[in-house]
Formats: C-alpha cells, structure tokens, sequence
C-alpha cells in the first residue's frame, strides 16, 4: 500500500549573529515547517509557516537549501505519511518578538549559536539534523571555492 505524501517547507532562519531560529514542540528541537496549501507555492509556504509559527513578521526568503523525507503516523488524515519537507535559507532580525504558536503544540523558541545548536541537535530528528547539516556543508563549500 502506498503511504499517503504531504508536501511542507520551511525555514533555517538566522539573525545578523549568525544565530539559528530553533523550536521546542512535543518534547524535542525542531525548526519552523508546515503544510503547503492548495494553491500557494513552496516558498510563499515556506515563510508563511515560519511566520505563523513563530510570530515573526520581518522575515526574508533567500535560497533553498534542500529536501528532507520523513515518515510518520499522521493524527489529522489518521494514517502512515511521507512527508516531503523543502528547506528555504531566511534572514530575519534578533529584536523582533516571539509568539509560539500553540496550536503546533510550540512551547519555546529561541536563538542558538553552533554550540547550542548541537546540544539541541542531540534531541530532534534525523531530517532536522541533516537540513542543518547540509546547510552548514554549502556554506562550507562556498568558502573554500
């Protein structure tokens, strides 16, 4: 039986410190991401999700980054789902405040450098872990050329 695919995307946001926007929901470190929306494009979603996730306003799409798969038991369509999530680079300001949103069951936000960052990455999922690894490889890669 083929398992059911939801379409998402989503953000690695910075701020001018070069901190990474991370999200405390259902006991573990994850970034902002939802549901593309019938008719909206992925990087329209991208950023609205972030924004609605977050309460950011003055958020800045720059590039993709990436794809990441993951499967999961989906309580809304009560059923096993692909989840095909596209990653967007996206900027923002570290003075602009936080509202989690509860719905997504949000519970903290913060900014993280890249030492807390691995902290956090010792309590979140494998697709997150490898968007933040595969963005810090290009960013790697465009210094070195």
């Amino acid at each position: 039986m083929n398992k059911k695919k939801i379409i998402a995307a989503g953000g690695l946001v910075f701020n001018e410190k070069e901190e990474l926007l991370m999200i405390y929901r259902r006991d573990k470190w994850d970034l902002p991401k939802g549901k593309l929306d019938e008719g909206e494009t992925l990087e329209f979603c991208a950023v609205r999700e972030v924004q609605e996730e977050t309460g950011l306003q003055q958020v800045k799409r720059e590039r993709f980054i990436g794809t990441t798969f993951h499967e999961y038991f989906d309580t809304y369509v009560h059923a096993d789902v692909i989840k095909e999530s596209h990653w967007y680079l996206m900027k923002t300001s570290s003075s602009e405040p936080f509202k989690p949103q509860a719905e997504e069951d949000i519970t903290e936000i913060k900014w993280v450098d890249k030492e807390e960052m691995e902290k956090c990455l010792d309590n979140s999922f494998p697709s997150i872990i490898e968007i933040i690894q595969k963005y810090f490889g290009q960013e790697l890669q465009k210094k070195l050329s």
